[in-house]
């Protein structure tokens, strides 16, 4: 059964906000914080219903919760990320680590441990949803990055092959490249990457940097196994190797 929120009327460009969430409580909490902070707003119990919404509506993010009934949080996500680039940040018991790694791995852009502060979550949403509307906040700067063959447009969020054609990258993956350009030649912190791509400080066992990295190369080095573009530095974090121009 899909349960809509609708306990306010939202201008138009607002976000709109899928929260797939089985705890009737949870889900309704979260809604209503979500609603009364200018975010429409619709919840689903599983992920048939998420898949009836998103048929019917334009969804700008998902907050998906990794155990639900029927097909889990991975599983879906894994499923939208084959035919959809929208935003998605998963919610997970503290202790699953392992399903946190695995979720980041298949293309979740962020994750939130249960219990969390409604006001984190909103925090997060915000910085997830800002990483495609920057360029169109700034005119006057560049419209894309080239390096080596490749072209990353920052008013599409699209990335661009050698030979043409589009690759498909999450927003947090985009994020990650276009710090990556802007810095290009310099060693940069995994602590300052993430504060650069999600605008917070890594916990002591945080590994979501790593893992995007890893998503990264998979994409745009000859050889993820021996990678020439994102450099690690050992002790130091990373450093983005290629020549970047500014088209």
């Amino acid at each position: 059964m899909q349960i809509r929120s609708d306990i306010r009327r939202h201008p138009m460009h607002s976000p709109h906000i899928a929260v797939v969430e089985d705890d009737h409580e949870i889900r309704a909490l979260v809604a209503r914080y979500l609603a009364a902070n200018d975010c429409r707003v619709s919840a689903a119990e599983d992920g048939r219903d998420l898949d009836r919404l998103m048929a019917e509506s334009r969804i700008d993010l998902v907050v998906l919760d990794l155990m639900l009934p029927g097909e889990d949080g991975l599983s879906i996500c894994r499923r939208l990320r084959s035919t959809s680039h929208v935003p998605i940040i998963m919610l997970t018991a503290r202790s699953d680590d392992i399903d946190r790694i695995v979720g980041l791995e298949i293309g979740a852009d962020d994750y939130m441990g249960k219990p969390f502060n409604p006001r984190e979550l909103l925090a997060r949403i915000r910085s997830v949803l800002r990483r495609g509307s920057d360029p169109a906040e700034d005119p006057g700067g560049p419209h894309s990055y080239v390096f080596a063959g490749w072209h990353a447009n920052l008013t599409l969020s699209r990335l661009t092959n050698p030979v043409g054609e589009r690759v498909a990258v999450t927003s947090a993956e985009f994020a990650l490249l276009r710090v990556f350009c802007e810095r290009s030649g310099r060693i940069l912190s995994r602590g300052k990457l993430m504060e650069l791509t999600q605008g917070r400080a890594p916990g002591p066992h945080e590994r979501s940097i790593d893992i995007l990295v890893s998503r990264l190369r998979r994409k745009i080095e000859p050889d993820p196994q021996a990678p020439s573009l994102i450099r690690t530095v050992r002790a130091g974090g990373y450093m983005f190797t290629p020549h970047v121009t500014m088209a």
